[in-house]
């Protein structure tokens, strides 16, 4: 399923598809050959169901957080986090959805749903994901760099390896809500990339099998977030991101205990890419919509 319904005029689409195109220029994990599999216009579309979604000052589930070692990795929370803020300034209610060590690192300045660890009973999975539906009701979901479950029904990271142990879930939230869902990813393991499962045999790993409405694919995760608070900004002419500072909260992870996902190294990296390299994407995505 697509958002379909959401039209864009031709301005919005050649708009989109030149910061879809930007998301995966360095192609560092195969996402270039994946995006043809999309239909052009998806960043945008995306946009919209956000911006639909705070006019109607909806809450907003944003599941992130990728387990590695004992800790979480520096791609996923600042998109989440610029989602965030992004989405609260526009008169949503946002709730970051994690598991721990994420989610008692950050619930003093977040609005925080733990979700359990290591719990692989199916039942159990849906149980807790009905009770926090039915409890905050969201009008929108979003998964920005969580493992999504392979076929086998476990979790795996970049190298093949299993993470199930030290993995929440929140595909069943994904699957059992009743709005619209939007999931970024950057390797074909995250929650998403069952929307174009077919397009995954040939990258090495073992892919998600959850599916979403919308899906955003990026070099790294982060940019992507990045990218959809870009366009909301850019829906509502109001820029976004000019208060976003990368290296801050980068830093406020790294003090946190974050790791990157690629070196497993606490440093103020994405996906082993200097913080300077998504300072320059933040000022394209920010020039791109008139903002810079």
């Amino acid at each position: 399923m697509t958002l379909d319904n959401i039209s864009l005029s031709d301005s919005e689409l050649e708009l989109s598809k030149t910061i879809e195109d930007l998301l995966v220029a360095r192609n560092l994990r195969g996402m270039a050959q994946v995006q043809p599999h999309l239909k052009a216009g998806y960043c945008m579309r995306a946009a919209k169901a956000m911006l639909a979604a705070v006019e109607r000052n909806t809450v907003v589930f944003i599941g992130t957080g990728f387990p590695v070692v004992d800790t979480f990795e520096t791609d996923g929370p600042p998109g989440a986090i610029s989602l965030y803020r992004a989405i609260e300034a526009c008169g949503g209610t946002p709730y970051i959805c994690c598991g721990a060590p994420l989610s008692g690192a950050i619930v003093e300045d977040y609005r925080v749903i733990e979700l359990a660890v290591g719990e692989d009973c199916e039942q159990q999975q849906h149980q807790e994901a009905q009770a926090i539906l039915a409890q905050y009701e969201p009008g929108l979901v979003i998964s920005i760099e969580r493992p999504g479950k392979a076929a086998d029904g476990g979790y795996y990271n970049m190298r093949g390896e299993s993470i199930s142990p030290r993995s929440a879930c929140f595909d069943e939230i994904m699957q059992l809500c009743q709005c619209t869902t939007l999931a970024i990813g950057d390797g074909g393991n995250e929650i998403g990339m069952g929307k174009v499962q077919d397009a995954l045999s040939e990258l090495n790993i073992v892919p998600a099998a959850t599916s979403c409405d919308e899906l955003i694919v990026a070099d790294v995760s982060n940019w992507g977030g990045h990218a959809l608070v870009a366009l909301l900004g850019y829906l509502r002419q109001e820029d976004l991101l000019a208060g976003f500072d990368n290296v801050a909260v980068l830093q406020y992870l790294s003090e946190r205990g974050s790791v990157d996902g690629v070196t497993r190294e606490n440093t103020l990296t994405e996906d082993s890419l200097d913080s300077a390299e998504g300072a320059k994407l933040l000022y394209a995505l920010r020039k791109h919509c008139g903002f810079a």
